[in-house]
Order: structure tokens, then sequence, then C-alpha cells
């Protein structure tokens, strides 16, 4: 018997747990036909746009993976109308090519969704959301059991001390964070960079740099590395 291919897609790739997470439930599942990563990236300072993170380590990230890089390119300050402009352009162009859906590691943020969604609406692409509604408790656990690494490149010291950008994420994080942070950070508590993980033919190098202040934002710059990370728990890359 004849099965059908599954559908090809590209995956909203922010170079953090979430989109990781997604990517290896859709491998795994054999749900969709990975093509590539998408991401969007503030021109100005070549880093992934909220992330925070630099372009060369996006660039090592998708090469450790495995998968071709799509980079989607905004200004600083850029405006919804910019971006959503730039967005279903890389979309579209992506639709054209004969893709047929868009991965999201969205977790639980109905109005999030319904933004995705809208954006998707006037294109041939079928929004998946593979993590959707999942218990994020299990979800963090399930992150760290299954061997991936990363590393928390952005947080907001509204919600959580700002000590925490740089450092592990792994079980003593997920035991150190407040009651009132979401242990996956959906609600932008934080932004994580993943090094390492099932998903990844071998680990990204990285160090640690400077830990600046910037736009009410706490971020650890993160450098590209020929040697094992250093002041973690595990340095292992």
């Amino acid at each position: 018997m004849d099965h059908a291919s599954p559908p090809r897609a590209v995956v909203s790739w922010s170079g953090g747990k979430d989109s990781a997470l997604a990517l290896h439930r859709a491998l795994t599942g054999r749900t969709h036909r990975v093509d590539a990563l998408l991401t969007t990236v503030t021109d100005e300072y070549e880093r992934i746009s909220m992330h925070g993170v630099r372009v060369s380590l996006l660039e090592a990230q998708a090469r450790a993976i495995g998968l071709p890089l799509q980079v989607a390119r905004i200004p600083r300050a850029c405006t919804n109308e910019r971006y959503e402009t730039v967005a279903r352009g890389a979309l579209a162009a992506y639709a054209a090519d004969g893709g047929e859906a868009v991965i999201f590691g969205d977790l639980f943020l109905e109005d999030v969704r319904a933004y995705r969604e809208t954006l998707l609406a006037p294109l041939p692409l079928a929004p998946s959301f593979p993590l959707w509604g999942e218990d994020t408790r299990e979800l963090a656990r399930r992150f760290v059991a299954l061997g991936f690494r990363a590393v928390l490149a952005c947080v907001d010291p509204k919600q959580i001390d700002l000590a925490f950008a740089g450092r592990e994420y792994d079980e003593r994080l997920l035991a150190e964070l407040p009651a009132s942070a979401d242990p996956c950070g959906e609600r932008g508590e934080f932004h994580t960079f993943v090094y390492d993980g099932p998903i990844f033919r071998a680990p990204v190098a990285i160090a640690r740099g400077e830990v600046v202040e910037r736009d009410e934002f706490v971020f650890c710059d993160l450098l590209p590395s020929r040697s094992p990370q250093q002041g973690g728990p595990r340095p292992r890359i």
C-alpha cells in the first residue's frame, strides 16, 4: 500500500528550546518533512530578534542540526506592519517553492497562536503547533531528560532575577525559578539558546561573554568558542 508523504514544512526557529522541541517532535513523529529553519534577524545588530544571539551562532546551530537556514531580516525598532511584510514575503517564497506547512513551538498563549494563524491566512501554508496545550513543567523536564542543553541568553528582570542570565537550563535552574515563572518561559520570562541535544550532529561550542542590559531586558552575550564552555555545571561542548 502506498502511503502519502508527510507535508513539507519549515520551522519557525528562534534558536531556543521550544522550537527545538517542536522540531524534535516533527522529526521523531515523522509528521512533517522539514526543509529548513526560518529565523527573524535584526539587521543592524546581526542578532536573532528578541533573543539577542549572534547570527554566527545561529548559523553554527543550523549546521550542527543539518538543516538549511533561511533568514528574514527586519530593521531595529521594527513596526508590526514591517515585520508582517517581511515574514509573509519569506513564507510566500517558501510556499511558491512547494512548502506546505509552518511548525511553531508555541505552548499556550492564545493571542500568539491567533497571530500566527492570521499571518499565514493569506498563504497556502498550514500552521502546526506540536507542543500546544502540554504541561509546561513536564515539557521542561522532558527537554532536559532528552539530553538537550541550553543556556539562558535573555531574561526579563521584571519577572525573574537578572542573575539567571547566562545560566544553564537544567534541573537546578528549574528548581530555583520563582513559582510565578513559567518553567518554559512562555510569558517572556527568559529566552534560551540550544547548543546540543538529540537533533544535533555535534554540539555548538559557545562561551559566555558579558551580561548587558538593553531595552529593559538583560542579555548574556554568547560567543563562538573552540574550547569547552566555562562556568557551567556540565562543561561538555
